[in-house]
């Protein structure tokens, strides 16, 4: 068994659902993975991962998501609609976002017969990922058509495929002419953890969620990334400047919230829990909504905030209970 540990701010609740995420991934790629917080030094918090094999599991990760290939997850029978005229396509950003292309530019589709929701829609299909010597990986909890809510804060003419891919491998600027001609990308725009893992592996893997980088549209789970225009007086996407925030952050926190949810409650508040002892995956989903009073814990509560169409999640504070 390996075991490691890196700092998170529990004030972040984008930090603490990529923790889940860790631990998620961890159990999937190798296998009987554990997690908790330590929090005995309150100015150096720490997430632990615990799990089998030699290698730390933080560096195993970040590895397996550098090399992610993502492609659309759609049910049988599925097909795009057509698209209207003066309507931007499958993938394509909200009109208040730069014109990007992801690294690969790809929109592969591949057909499964279960799917979480009723229906497709093309801008929340689920992403599938891996394959080949590689652990298959279905993600799309902002897809999930049963009782329990979503989460989805991104909306409007965003497509989860396109966020993924961004977060992933970064974002290019559509490719010029002669690009096109010498078969070339664009420029890169935006980088995803594929070019941080390049160019700050040992940085990334010390700290995962202290990376950050100009990130253009994203799963809103990172507050350090949000901003509406009132608060910061303009709107960053229309003057075409871009926000720094961690696409570690934002595509695992979207891995952890696949089989669990914080807790919603009023009008657009959320709460959270954190544990203080090592736990597997799916004792891990309960406490994360504090349903396991048994367990050192402590609890947070954040406001989802508004941003045009979308939700963005903002830093939270300790509840105190009991």
């Amino acid at each position: 068994m390996a075991e490691a540990h890196i700092p998170v701010d529990l004030l972040n609740p984008g930090q603490v659902f990529a923790c889940l995420g860790f631990l998620e991934a961890t159990d999937v790629v190798l296998g009987d993975a554990e997690g908790g917080f330590d929090w005995r030094d309150e100015a150096d918090v720490k997430f632990c991962l615990r799990a089998a094999g030699d290698r730390n599991p933080f560096e195993v990760v970040l590895e397996f998501l550098a090399e992610a290939e993502p492609k659309r997850c759609g049910p049988v029978g599925y097909a795009d609609p057509p698209t209207k005229k003066g309507k931007k396509g499958a993938g394509e950003e909200d009109e208040d976002q730069d014109d990007a292309e992801t690294e690969t530019g790809g929109t592969s589709l591949e057909l499964t017969e279960t799917f979480p929701a009723g229906k497709g829609d093309r801008m929340a299909l689920p992403i599938r990922f891996g394959g080949g010597n590689r652990p298959t990986v279905e993600l799309g909890h902002w897809a999930d058509g049963s009782s329990r809510e979503s989460f989805k804060l991104y909306a409007g003419n965003r497509s989860a495929d396109k966020i993924a891919r961004a977060m992933l491998r970064g974002a290019r600027r559509k490719a010029t002419a002669k690009q096109k001609t010498k078969g070339q990308l664009g420029e890169l725009k935006t980088k995803g953890i594929a070019q941080l893992w390049q160019e700050e592996r040992a940085n990334l893997v010390e700290r995962p969620f202290h990376v950050l980088t100009p990130m253009g549209g994203s799963f809103n789970f990172d507050p350090r990334g949000a901003w509406t225009a009132i608060d910061a007086g303009y709107s960053p996407n229309k003057q075409k400047h871009a926000v720094e925030a961690s696409p570690v952050v934002e595509f695992l926190a979207a891995w952890g919230l696949e089989h669990a949810r914080p807790e919603e409650f009023g009008t657009r508040q959320v709460r959270y829990g954190v544990w203080g002892t090592l736990l597997p995956p799916i004792l891990a989903r309960a406490a994360l909504t504090g349903a396991i009073p048994s367990l050192p814990m402590k609890h947070f509560r954040f406001e989802l905030d508004l941003s045009g169409k979308n939700k963005v999640a903002t830093f939270s504070h300790p509840e105190q209970h009991p």
